[in-house]
């Protein structure tokens, strides 16, 4: 069975970081299109970072420039640098595989962020 567990959320003052990851078991997902999404109460989903298999990276404009988004293939593990976090950042942040466009296939169950002072 395909699993993705994320960890890493927390609560964080303003302009502070955290790192998420994401570790894949039961496949090795050196070649699949990872995504991150967050999702906050009452918003819409979001994607906020994507690596290609051959690692181009994406970011959604809210984000460019603060997160970077990186993958351990020997640890089978994606992460998410978040600094200088905002409030607005607050969202229960989501890892998954996408199969192209805004379809993905494979989730992990979501970990907290909460920006707040």
């Amino acid at each position: 069975e395909v699993q993705l567990v994320e960890s890493g959320g927390g609560l964080v003052q303003p302009g502070g970081s955290l790192r998420l990851s994401c570790t894949a078991s039961g496949l090795n997902f050196r070649s699949w299109h990872m995504k991150w999404l967050r999702q906050a109460p009452g918003k819409q989903r979001e994607e906020v970072a994507g690596i290609d298999s051959d690692g181009k990276t994406t970011y959604s404009d809210s984000v460019k420039g603060r997160f970077t988004i990186s993958q351990d293939n020997a640890k089978n593990t994606l992460y998410l640098q978040m600094n200088d976090l905002k409030p607005e950042d607050t969202a229960m942040y989501y890892c998954a595989r996408c199969l192209g466009g805004y379809e993905y296939n494979i989730w992990g169950q979501g970990t907290q962020v909460t920006v707040s002072s």
